[in-house]
């Protein structure tokens, strides 16, 4: 089921100095994880990947995240730390049709010759707010007995 992504995650997305992180697994459910710039707002909240290379590790795991519906995971840090984790699945694969030309004629004209094999479309279904400081009140908050002895002693 989807979620709204928020106002933050929202502006991070828009923010072409946002590091955004794609992690999906291979058919052994091992991690491959990589900065991927080409992740963007799509429709409806929706992600959008746009995936340059055809035969790329990356595009061979959402394929599989779509026949076995597993999820995949995007992060994104801002240039002020503030950092989210979206959670979600690969609903579509777009390789053709007005969704791709209009995709396809934006990364030539900003990445010049190159091709796009695929724009992936990934629905989100968990947000979570990862700053340091936010996660660190989080846990003392769960967990307030968690403490290093050197904490305790001042």
């Amino acid at each position: 089921m989807a979620v709204q992504l928020g106002n933050e995650v929202i502006e991070l997305l828009k923010d072409k100095e946002t590091i955004k992180v794609l992690a999906t697994t291979d058919e052994a459910g091992v991690p491959h994880v990589v900065i991927k710039q080409t992740i963007q707002l799509g429709d409806d909240e929706n992600l959008f990947y746009l995936e340059l290379l055809e035969s790329s590790k990356t595009n061979k795991n959402l394929v599989r995240s779509i026949w076995f519906n597993r999820k995949v995971s995007v992060a994104l840090q801002g240039k002020d730390k503030q950092s989210y984790q979206i959670i979600g699945r690969p609903v579509k694969a777009i390789i053709s049709g007005p969704v791709f030309q209009k995709h396809y004629v934006a990364i030539r004209e900003k990445l010049g010759d190159v091709d796009l094999a695929t724009v992936w479309v990934i629905e989100p279904e968990e947000v979570s707010n990862q700053t340091f400081s936010i996660r660190r009140a989080q846990e003392e908050a769960a967990h307030p007995i968690f403490k290093h002895l050197d904490q305790l002693a001042k």
